[in-house]
């Protein structure tokens, strides 16, 4: 049987390290060896900086986010909170555009998150006192707080 000395397959894949390679200084941009240890190592950067920026992205909306909410009287994790109550489905990147971009929408959203926190908690309140007592305060029933569904 003929001996394989891979040829073309070995020529191709030199090329291609050798390519990734191209602007780096020195011998890493020219011998196989070098360039291929620089090349596996930026590429290796690469990849954690693609997660990293998802997480530095991620962190940069909730800033911007909890930046809008204290100035609309509610703490980020009330608001997200309120927001899951109220049945909104807004993502934080786009919950922080809006607030950057349209504060008097976001202060809106603001308030319906609020009143879906309060609604639970009123609620909450009167649950409490049927449970306790077997019948609902007068004065909340009086208020006009509506019960648990």
């Amino acid at each position: 049987m003929p001996r394989a000395k891979r040829g073309n397959k070995r020529l191709e894949k030199r090329k291609k390290i050798l390519a990734l390679a191209k602007g780096y200084r020195g011998t890493k941009s020219k011998l196989y060896r070098s360039a291929k240890e620089s090349v596996e190592r930026a590429l290796n950067f690469a990849y954690t900086g693609r997660k990293l920026k998802k997480r530095d992205f991620r962190k940069l909306w909730i800033v911007r986010i909890n930046a809008a909410c204290r100035l609309n009287d509610i703490k980020y994790s009330q608001f997200v909170h309120g927001l899951t109550l109220a049945g909104i489905e807004l993502d934080r990147k786009v919950l922080a555009d809006i607030a950057v971009k349209q504060p008097e929408t976001f202060a809106s959203i603001a308030t319906q998150a609020k009143d879906a926190i309060s609604e639970q908690t009123d609620g909450v309140s009167i649950a409490r006192d049927i449970s306790r007592t077997g019948r609902a305060d007068p004065k909340s029933v009086r208020a006009g707080v509506r019960t648990l569904r």
